[in-house]
């Protein structure tokens, strides 16, 4: 909200020296966040004044364009030339090149003089041009900033002005007014009005507030019973919420809507950032400005009989004052007549009855939309407008028939018009609900003893009605602060109001017995070890395609994928919430690869959506009241399961090149190592077999397990057609594993084995088995079969080629056997082998190689 210091002075006493930087300054005091400031003095200045055309001879020039060489005076007529400087004549007279033709001998214009500074650092000097001395420049409303019109100079007849030659132009336009820009939050919209702001301006300063609706509320004729007819009838109204509860109409006859725009009305709608459009128009918003309530002008004789406020019907269409054929939804809250829609309630009129130039007669109307219907509306058709701005965060339901009256008054005053007798105004507005406030309530919640005399000052000077009760007090919060609604909220206006800085800063002590719980202490200890181990940590966007789902979310192509649909989305291309973390890990890897980086290993932790059965849309509760469990119960019914995963990926190499470090390609193990990891910091053994995934390389996949069987995730690389499709690095390596479940198969207590002082007896074995025989079975069987005295093994070959018959392989397996309390001998190692092998060859048809 662009505040001009002008308009807040008539309402809020801001001193005559202030700036806007000040006012700024005391406004934060009551929350009132600072954005901007606006001086159009420091785009313009210099010496810019009235002057009149003395002459007007027209040239044509060789290059085809006529100009006007024109005599202006810029000072009355047997006066001295107070001003000085390089070019400016003494004698009250400058010679000027125009190559404007909108103006005549006599007209009364603004001449910026040798010295001025237009916008844009634009300097005005002395010249030689068309064969004259051009010693200034006569203005158009562009070339003062003050508009966008550039066909012609700026005559001040066409404002309806008349002033002395010489007179500071500057100031005859109000441009050496300021404004201060203010973030207005969602839950104070009565500070989108200059009476809201000068309020707040007041209690900043503690200063009593006169507030300038009374005035204009003393003149406000009463409702008549022949007034012009409307009729509201909701028959859909959002959340039980009617969607209008008040409308004011008031007619206004024989006006001129050519009629100039007064240039201190103009000036103050250009400072507060609205364009002067009409008398009319400008009348409307500034009224707005002032009050806070929207209003619209309707051209009278367009009207097809009374209005009715009612919602669209299925298929309903509306022609909006932007020149858009606009197809209606049955939430949208229209006007109608007797024709159909004229307008989107709250939101922007119809063209069909738009006040032109050739209004003569005007309906004006102020009315209270609700604040939800009007929002829904304003996105539905992405069609923002100061009016809807001010609806969505809720007008004062009492200003309406002030705000129609000052418009009327303005309409008689400015455009002549005749206002009408009737008055109609249908009232449906409650009474705002009384709170109860307990006596020392606002105390313990902030932490500061407020007395009695501040809090009912306080209230008071918010507008409040305050009753004392034996149990604190009663209060009717004012119509204007729709948001004040519960006990809390008057406490925050207490706190606001008698300083922030009155709140001791004190640091809270954390209860003992807390912290972070088991599961969080596992994942912290899971990603820990990952960037330890040199991954760095990526957060991707959970919103992904509904083919990234079926790419990612099943091991086998074409199985059924549940995905939770996104109602609005911010990209029909991602429309769906990720049922694994990789899409987006792999988005980021592909960005980075971009930009220059060749190795990668990323991880993200996080979570994915699994619904077990198709949700469907869900209606939620109203705001403002407590759902009962039901509603609850059925809420929860819509939530997916949402699992934690973990996933890394990893491209290039496994380390910078160095004269002491030769790097390799990553492959498949360093996914596998990842995975590997992340149960070691769990004490969970991970359980690795060969495996397929659709996503996967088809020969270089491995499924992983809890050492129950409970699937975990994949790991392995990347399948090519994916690589080549999806532009990654050749050879890129991923793993994801279900974090929750893995933190689920935790051991709860890690028993830790005694350190043998004794000396290892190690032993090789090369067994020939079945091509289709993974090498981590074989190794579970030798495990089985060596009993305790087995300490490792591990796999150091496989062979296949000469002596190997076809569809075989021979797979060596290094043994390293150690007993806790002696030393081993090598028949006891020896005869551990032989059992491990005799486990092999029963499980898997091994057979020692020769």
């Amino acid at each position: 909200m662009r505040v001009p210091l002008s308009w807040l002075r008539e309402h809020a006493p801001v001193p005559a020296d202030a700036t806007a930087e000040d006012v700024l300054a005391t406004l934060v005091q009551v929350g009132l966040e600072e954005e901007d400031v606006h001086r159009p003095a420091d785009e313009l200045h210099g010496p810019v004044v009235v002057g009149q055309v003395l002459s007007k001879e027209p040239e044509t020039h060789s290059n085809g364009k006529t100009v006007n060489w024109c005599t202006v005076r810029v000072v009355p007529e047997g006066q001295e030339q107070t001003l000085t400087g390089k070019g400016i004549d003494p004698s009250g007279v400058q010679g000027v090149i125009c190559g404007a033709h909108n103006f005549e001998v006599g007209d009364k214009v603004v001449v910026t003089l040798p010295g001025a500074v237009l916008p844009g650092n634009f300097r005005i000097s002395a010249r030689k041009t068309y064969g004259h001395t051009s010693a200034g420049m006569i203005a158009s409303v562009r070339e003062l900033g003050i508009g966008e019109d550039h066909d012609g100079i700026l005559v001040l007849s066409t404002l309806g002005l008349d002033p002395e030659i010489g007179t500071d132009a500057l100031e005859l336009l109000g441009l050496h007014d300021e404004a201060a820009e203010i973030n207005v939050t969602p839950d104070r919209g009565y500070a989108f009005s200059v009476r809201g702001v000068a309020r707040e301006y007041c209690h900043a300063v503690h200063q009593p507030f006169t507030d300038p609706a009374k005035a204009v509320a003393a003149r406000v004729p009463a409702p008549t019973a022949g007034g012009f007819p409307v009729t509201v009838d909701d028959a859909a109204p959002i959340h039980g919420n009617p969607g209008c509860t008040r409308f004011v109409a008031r007619t206004v006859t024989g006006i001129d809507a050519t009629a100039p725009t007064p240039p201190w009305m103009s000036a103050r709608l250009r400072l507060a950032g609205i364009r002067s459009i009409s008398l009319p128009v400008d009348i409307s918003n500034y009224v707005m400005l002032e009050f806070g309530q929207p209003l619209h002008f309707y051209d009278l004789q367009a009207l097809a009989g009374g209005i009715t406020v009612r919602r669209a019907a299925a298929g309903e269409t509306l022609g909006t004052l932007d020149g858009k054929q606009r197809t209606l939804d049955p939430e949208d809250l229209l006007i109608t007549d007797d024709s159909g829609p004229i307008g989107l309630a709250g939101v922007m009129g119809g063209a069909t009855t738009e006040v032109s130039d050739g209004t003569a007669d005007v309906l004006v109307e102020a009315a209270r939309f609700d604040e939800v219907s009007v929002a829904r509306t304003t996105r539905r058709h992405r069609l923002p407008s100061e009016a809807s701005k001010r609806f969505e965060r809720g007008v004062d339901p009492q200003i309406a028939p002030v705000a129609a009256q000052r418009a009327v008054e303005l309409l008689v005053e400015l455009a002549g018009g005749t206002a009408g007798p009737e008055v109609t105004d249908v009232d449906a507005t409650t009474a705002p609900e009384p709170i109860e406030l307990p006596w020392d309530y606002a105390g313990r919640r902030v932490g500061v003893d407020y007395t009695a005399e501040q809090v009912v000052s306080v209230l008071t000077e918010l507008g409040g009605q305050v009753q004392t009760t034996d149990e604190g007090w009663r209060v009717v919060p004012p119509t204007w602060r729709t948001d004040l609604l519960a006990k809390e909220d008057l406490v925050e206006e207490i706190a606001r109001l008698v300083g922030y800085d009155t709140i001791p800063s004190r640091l809270p002590v954390a209860p003992p017995g807390r912290g972070l719980t088991p599961e969080q202490q596992a994942r912290k200890r899971v990603a820990d070890a990952l960037a330890a181990a040199g991954l760095t940590e990526v957060l991707a966007y959970p919103f992904v395609s509904q083919a990234d789902n079926e790419l990612w979310g099943a091991p086998e192509p074409g199985a059924p994928v549940l995905s939770v649909k996104l109602a609005n989305p911010i990209s029909e291309a991602q429309g769906m919430l990720r049922v694994s973390l990789l899409p987006g890990l792999l988005e980021v890897l592909r960005r980075n690869t971009s930009r220059g980086f060749r190795d990668l290993a990323l991880y993200e932790v996080g979570r994915v959506f699994r619904p077990v059965q198709q949700l469907v849309t869900r209606t939620l509760p109203p705001l403002g009241a407590h759902p009962g469990q039901e509603v609850l119960d059925e809420l929860e019914t819509g939530i997916p399961v949402q699992p934690r995963h973990l996933a890394a990926v990893f491209a290039g190499r496994d380390a910078a090149e160095s004269p002491w470090v030769t790097p390799r390609p990553v492959d498949w193990q360093d996914a596998l190592d990842a995975a590997r990891l992340a149960g070691e910091v769990l004490g969970v053994e991970l359980t690795v077999r060969q495996g397929t995934h659709h996503a996967f390389h088809p020969g270089r996949t491995a499924v992983l397990s809890a050492p129950d069987g409970t699937p975990l995730g994949y790991a392995g690389e990347l399948h090519p057609q994916l690589v080549a499709a999806q532009v990654l690095p050749a050879r890129t390596v991923a793993m994801e594993l279900n974090l929750s479940s893995l933190i689920d198969a935790e051991v709860d207590v890690v028993q830790a084995r005694p350190i043998s002082g004794y000396p290892a007896a190690t032993q090789d074995v090369a067994l020939v088995v079945e091509e289709s025989v993974p090498a981590a079975a074989l190794r579970a069987a030798l495990q089985e079969g060596a009993g305790e005295l087995l300490e490792d093994v591990r796999v150091f070959d496989v062979y296949r080629g000469t002596g190997i018959e076809p569809g075989r392989k021979s797979v060596a397996l290094a043994l390293r056997f150690r007993a806790p309390d002696r030393t081993l001998t090598a028949d006891e190692a020896s005869a551990a082998r032989e059992a491990a092998v005799a486990v092999a060859a029963e499980r898997h048809g091994a057979v020692l190689r020769g």
